[in-house]
C-alpha cells in the first residue's frame, strides 16, 4: 500500500490490489463521455463552420481551392472540395494535442496525475461553455483551441494505467481505455447524427450537443474530485519541472520526440536497448496512426459519395464498427498476455491492407462491411497493445513523459494524416487514395521487423 500526496493536506491512499485500483480502472469509462462528446461535435463541426463563416468567407476559400486546381490541372469535382476542406479542419484539433500532450505528461511527473487530470477537465468544461454560447466563428474557434489543448488528459489516463505495478493490470487498463474509446466511437456518431437531423429553427441549434458535452465533462470532474486517487508516489515524482528552453524543445521538436530525447535527459536514463526499442515503437505508432487516421477520416466522405449514406446511415456504420471493436477489446484484447503484444500488432497491420483495399473498391455493402470488419479488429488492438508495450519502458517517474511523448506522436500523426489523405483523395479520387494508403501499412510492418532484430542482438 502506498500513501500518496497530491500537494494538498489530504493524502490519497493508492492500494494497487484494492479498491483504489478498481477506481483507477474505471477512469477510462468516464473519459468515454468526453470521447462521445468529441464525436458528437465532429458530426457537427463542418456544418457549423460553414454556417458561422457565412457565404462570403466560404466563397473566398473555395476560390483559392479553384485557383490551385487550375494551376495543377486537377479535375473540377465539387464533391471532393468538401473532403479537402474537412481534412484541414480535422487536422487542427490533433495539432493542438501534439503540442500539449508531452508538456502535460511532464507536468504530471512533477506535480502528480490527479491535479493535472483535474486541471485539464476544467479546461474542457470551459471550452464547451464557450462553444455553447459562441455567436461567431472566432469564439467557436477559441473553444476548439482550448479543447484541443486540454484533450491531453487522454495521455494522462494512459500514464495513470502505466503507474499500475503489475504488467497484467497495466495491460487490462490499456485494453479498458480501448473499450471506452470503442464505445465512444459507437455512440458518438449516432448522437451526432441525431442532432444533425433535428430542425435548425435558430442559429443556436448547436447548443444541444454543446450542453451534452458539458454535462459529460462535469461528471468526469466529479469523479476525479471524489474518487480518483493519486497513482504516482511522491518518491517517483520528477525532481525538476521541464521548464528550461532545451527541455521544452525536446517536448515540442518532432525529431526530439521520435528520439525520446526528454527521457534520455532525466537523471535515471533507461538502458540503451530500451531507448532503441522506444524509438522503433514510436515510429511504428506514428506511421500506423498516420495512415490509419487518414483513411478513417475520408471513410465518411467515401460512403456518402459512393453509397449516398445519410447522417443516420453513417451513424449506423460507426455503430457496427464500435460494436465489433468493443467485443474484440472486451473479449480478446484485454486477455493478450505480456510479451504477445507485438505479435498481435503485426497481425492487425497485415489485416489492415486487405481491409482498406476492400473499402476502397467496394461497389456494394457486402464488400464495404467485410472491409470494415477487418478494419475494426485492427482499430481495437493496435493502440492498446503498443501503449502497453511502451509503458514497460522508463522508470516510474518517467512514465508520464514517455506516455505523453507517445500520445504526442499519435497527435502529430492525426494532425498530418487527415490533411494528407484528403489531399490525395482530392487529387486522385477514392480508389487511388485507399490503394496508396493500404500499401503504406507495409512501413510499420517493416519497422516491427527491426524490433525483432534488436531483440536477437
Amino acid at each position: 500500500m502506498l500513501i500518496v500526496h497530491d500537494g494538498t493536506t489530504k493524502a490519497h491512499i493508492f492500494n494497487p490490489s484494492g479498491d483504489c485500483c478498481i477506481r483507477v480502472c474505471v477512469l477510462p469509462y468516464f473519459l468515454l463521455m468526453g470521447r462521445v462528446a468529441d464525436l458528437v461535435m465532429f458530426n457537427f463541426q463542418i456544418k457549423l463552420n460553414i454556417k458561422m463563416w457565412g457565404f462570403h468567407t466560404l466563397y473566398g476559400i473555395m476560390r483559392l481551392v479553384d485557383r490551385f486546381k487550375e494551376a495543377f490541372g486537377v479535375p473540377s469535382e465539387v464533391k471532393y472540395n468538401t473532403v479537402l476542406f474537412g481534412g484541414l479542419i480535422g487536422s487542427t484539433f490533433s495539432l493542438l494535442q501534439f503540442v500539449s500532450s508531452p508538456l502535460t505528461g511532464a507536468a504530471s511527473d512533477r506535480y502528480g496525475r490527479r491535479p493535472l487530470m483535474f486541471l485539464t477537465t476544467v479546461g474542457l468544461i470551459s471550452s464547451y461553455i464557450l462553444w455553447a454560447f459562441s455567436h461567431s466563428f472566432t469564439i467557436f474557434l477559441l473553444s476548439r483551441v482550448i479543447g484541443g489543448i486540454c484533450k491531453s488528459n487522454v495521455s494522462l489516463c494512459t500514464a495513470i494505467m502505466a503507474d499500475l505495478p503489475q504488467p497484467k493490470a497495466r495491460n487490462k487498463g490499456m485494453a479498458m481505455i480501448g473499450v471506452a474509446f470503442s464505445l465512444g466511437f459507437t455512440f458518438g456518431p449516432l448522437m451526432g447524427a441525431y442532432f444533425a437531423l433535428r430542425p435548425k429553427e435558430s442559429d443556436l441549434f448547436y447548443q444541444g450537443p454543446a450542453f451534452l458535452a458539458l454535462g459529460f465533462s462535469a461528471v468526469d470532474l466529479l469523479f476525479i474530485f471524489i474518487m480518483l486517487p493519486e497513482t504516482l508516489h511522491k518518491d517517483n515524482k520528477a525532481h525538476q519541472m521541464t521548464s528550461k528552453i532545451q527541455e521544452l524543445r525536446d517536448l515540442l521538436n518532432p525529431l526530439a520526440l521520435f528520439n525520446f530525447t526528454a527521457v534520455t535527459r532525466t537523471k535515471e536514463i533507461p538502458s540503451e536497448q530500451k531507448i532503441k526499442n522506444l524509438k522503433v515503437l514510436g515510429m511504428v505508432y506514428f506511421t500506423y496512426l498516420f495512415f490509419f487516421s487518414g483513411l478513417e477520416f475520408t471513410l465518411s466522405f467515401l460512403t456518402h459519395q459512393r453509397f449516398q449514406f445519410s447522417s443516420m446511415q453513417q451513424g449506423k456504420m460507426f455503430l457496427f464498427i464500435g460494436i465489433v471493436m468493443a467485443l474484440i477489446q472486451g473479449g480478446y484484447a484485454r486477455r493478450i498476455k505480456p510479451g504477445q503484444q507485438i505479435k498481435t500488432v503485426r497481425l492487425a497491420l497485415i489485416l489492415l491492407i486487405p481491409a482498406f483495399l476492400l473499402v476502397g473498391i467496394a461497389w456494394n455493402l457486402i464488400l464495404l462491411y467485410t472491409g470494415l470488419f477487418l478494419y475494426s479488429f485492427a482499430a481495437a488492438v493496435v493502440v492498446p497493445c503498443l501503449s502497453a508495450q511502451v509503458s514497460e519502458h522508463g522508470t516510474a517517474g518517467q512514465k508520464g513523459v514517455v506516455m505523453g511523448i507517445l500520445r504526442s506522436l499519435g497527435a502529430l500523426a492525426r494532425a498530418l494524416g487527415p490533411i494528407v489523405s484528403s489531399s490525395v483523395y482530392w487529387l486522385t479520387g477514392a480508389e487511388s487514395c485507399f490503394f496508396i494508403y493500404s500499401v503504406g501499412f507495409i512501413a510499420p510492418l517493416a519497422l516491427l521487423s527491426r524490433l525483432d532484430r534488436q531483440k536477437n542482438e
